[in-house]
This record gives structure tokens, sequence and C-alpha cells, in this order.
């Protein structure tokens, strides 16, 4: 077997190989005594097939099934003898012509093919005890438990039927509309006693709006779009008419936050409910603290490992974003322009977002290769659990899927790996509490999200 490496640039290279026929020949050979013990062909005593007849029923495909077996075990003894980690699948280009195919398969001639790969470069993890992480912290006030009980109140106020005056913003309105597209009828476009409350923007946009000053028992015919991105794509971006009539309109009460209201939602009492709503933003707190410090240290990883990403990677992690970004815009009618920007401008940012990501995605599976930090099954299911638990009554579906489904499963994997690999990180860190606003700990998490590994 010979092996010429013939293009040498960066993480990119290419080799020639080039395997005897009679090497393959002999290998072939081998998988036709194997088979001689297997096939059942008539005529013949089990095991007393000559292994020439078999040659010349079987001989093509054992050749195929050969040539395929050399070059998966040539390839891997190349990338192992030169220490290789791929970025992405090798190319393999061997001959197509059908007469050179036919005397390879015919073990006429030598076994010639390339192969071009794009590795991983060798990546020297930094000194994890010299990095500083900031960890923000916000104690829960009794303000903040007051403020979260307001809003639950919010939501379940009692509302009382006007006796005067027409509906303003904030009032419940029950309405029965009739919605027709260019004059005709469609489907799911009637309703009876649907109650709206004006400004919570329960309805397509514009509907609420226009039934404010609307009267009890006053019919008027209301102007709207369906979004472009709306569910049903045959109303999607359809201008529509809705002729709606009012038979209701409450006024917004307000609820009483005593014991009799925490019964309502199921709580003991008024303290039982200020505990829980205290034990809720503690974990909220808790989870943006986490988002913060984790956001800090992959910036610091950021910072300490700089080199060459594999191109490929970066380009198929850039065109998963790209792709998303304009099937939102496309969706929502939003333009670059809107964004204060332009697709030239926009490209570039996300080029160096993907860059980001795929050299961290690295650094953080070498931290985790070299330390043996693995997911267990365990750990798995325990996710797959929670994620049943967040649809009622189809758990079992939920299960099945991920049961079913091994990229799924891979998906779950791999946050809980980011996170033990970042905690392992975070034991060595030099991390410091620092105490801060609620506003300060939720300022930026936008961009916090777009940035991520």
């Amino acid at each position: 077997m010979q092996v010429t490496e013939t293009l040498n640039e960066g993480l990119k290279h290419e080799f020639k190989i080039s395997v005897p026929a009679s090497d393959l020949d002999a290998k072939a050979d081998a998988k036709l005594v194997d088979l001689k013990d297997k096939v059942r062909l008539n005529g013949f005593r089990p095991g007393k097939v000559p292994v020439a007849h078999l040659k010349k029923i079987y001989g093509r495909s054992v050749m195929a099934e050969t040539i395929d077996q050399t070059i998966s075990d040539t390839n891997r003894q190349i990338f192992e003898d030169r220490g290789f980690r791929l970025a992405g699948e090798p190319k393999i280009t061997m001959p197509t012509e059908k007469d050179q195919v036919d005397e390879l398969l015919s073990g006429k001639t030598d076994l010639t093919y390339t192969v071009a790969i794009e590795v991983v470069p060798p990546i020297q993890l930094a000194d994890f005890k010299s990095f500083s992480v900031e960890k923000p912290v916000v104690e829960v006030s009794d303000t903040d438990v007051d403020d979260a009980i307001k809003r639950i109140a919010e939501g379940s106020r009692p509302y009382n039927a006007k006796t005067e005056g027409t509906a303003e913003k904030g009032d419940r309105v029950t309405i029965s509309f009739k919605g027709t597209i260019n004059g005709e009828a469609f489907e799911g476009g009637t309703g009876e006693g649907i109650q709206v409350v004006i400004g919570a923007g329960q309805f397509i946009p514009g509907f609420e709006e226009q039934l404010i000053g609307i009267g009890t028992g006053e019919t008027r015919t209301l102007k709207v779009s369906f979004p472009k991105n709306y569910l049903n794509d045959k109303l999607a971006g359809q201008p529509a008419e809705f002729e709606t009539t009012a038979t209701l309109i409450e006024a917004p009460g307000e609820a009483t936050i005593d014991d009799e209201f925490a019964k309502t939602l199921g709580l003991e009492s008024l303290d039982k409910l200020k505990e829980a709503a205290r034990e809720r933003l503690t974990a909220e707190f808790a989870g943006a603290t986490r988002q913060k410090v984790k956001r800090a240290l992959l910036d610091r990883l950021d910072e300490s490992h700089k080199f060459e990403a594999p191109p490929s990677l970066v380009a198929e992690e850039f065109n998963l974003m790209w792709n998303s970004i304009k099937a939102e815009m496309d969706s929502t009618g939003k333009t670059f322009a809107d964004e204060n920007t332009t697709e030239e401008a926009a490209k570039e940012e996300y080029q160096k977002i993907a860059d980001r990501r795929v050299r961290l995605g690295l650094v953080l599976s070498e931290i985790g290769e070299k330390n043996k930090i693995t997911v267990t099954d365990d750990e798995v299911s325990r996710a797959v659990i929670e994620r049943a638990r967040q649809m009622p009554g189809r758990e079992k579906e939920v299960w099945d899927y991920y049961r079913s489904n091994a990229q799924a499963l891979a998906q779950l994997r791999a946050p809980i790996y980011e996170d033990k690999v970042v905690d392992f990180v975070l034991e060595l860190a030099n991390v410091t509490e620092k105490k801060v606003t609620k506003d300060e700990l939720f300022k930026d998490e936008d961009d916090a999200e777009k940035t991520a590994a």
C-alpha cells in the first residue's frame, strides 16, 4: 500500500492511496472462505462449495465489500498515525468510469483513490485556576414578592358589567363576529360569546384597538391583516374584515389580596402564597445568575483560546443561523434597515458569532475529553422526564418520541454535557459574588443568547 500526501494547507489535508490488486484479492478470498461455511447452494453439501465457484457467483459483491472495508480501515490508520481529529466526514474520490469500475471489481487493477479531510487543530487549554469570574447576586425583596403577587392578582381580577359608557382599554368585551376575506367567509372566521380584554394582545394586531369606544349592542366592521407568520398558511398576510357586535362590556375591578384570594390559587393562606412567590422568584433569579456566570466564563474561554476553527464547521454553523434569521425576517416582513444595519454587515457579525460558537464548542469538548466528563443515561432520562412533565397528558408520547429518536436524545444530551464542563471549570476558577439590582441582572439577555456557545 502506498500513501502520498498531496495537500497540506492549514487544516486541510489530502492523500492519494494505492492498494495493490493482490492485497484486495487476498482479502476477498478470505471472505469467500468464510462464506463457504455459511451459504447453501443446490448440488453442494454444506461447507463443500469450492471457493472458485463462490467467486463466480459472489466475486463482484464480495470485492465491493472488501474495497469499502479497505478504504475505511486505511483511512482510519492514516488519521490515527498522524493524530488527526476530523472536523467532518472524509471526502473520498474514486474512479467512476465503467471500465475502471469493472476492472476493480474483477480484481484486475489496483485500488487508487484520494481522500480529502479537514481536521480540528490541537487545542492548548488555558490554566483555569487563573480565571476570575464575577457572580451577580440579587436577593429577593419583600417588594419583589408583593409585585409578583400583584401581577397574579391582575390576571385574576373580577370584571363588572358597565351600565353606561363605551369600551376602554383594559375593559373586557364579549363579542360575536363574522370574518370575510375579499367578501368570502373563511374557516374559523366566526365566533360567538368570545371575551376580549382590550390591550391584552390576544387577537391579531389591530383587532382589539378597534373595539375602543364600542357600545353594548353596537356592530362595527373591523379591518385587519393576518400576520405573515400566522400559523394558518392560507390566512397568513391576508387582509380581512370582521363584522363584530359587542354583547357585553365589563370594567376591571380590584382583586383583594388576602387569604381568600390565596385559596382561589390552591394555597392555604396569603403567607403561603408569599412563600411560593418568593421561591419562584428565587429560582428565577438563580437561573439568570447562572446564565450570567456561564456567559462570563464562555467569554473568558473565548479570550484564552484563539485558534483557527475548521472552516467547514464555521460555514455549517453560519448557514444554520443565517437561514433561521432570513426565515424569521420573511415571516415578519422586517428588513435589515429596520435593524439599523445592512445584509453585508449582518453577515459579517454572524460570521464572527459562528466562529466563536465553533471554537467554544471545540474547547468545551476538549475539556470534557481530557477530564473524562460524561453524561450518564440516568441524567438523560431525567431530562426526558422533565420534558414530559412540561406536556401534561402527553407524557407517554414525549417519552416514546425520545426513546425512538437518537438525534433528539443527542440534542438533550448536548446541553447537559456543556453545563457539566462549565461547572468543572467554575470549580477551578476564582468566582466572586457581587450584589446587583434586579434590572442589572436581567440586562442584555438578548445579546447573551445570541453569542452563547
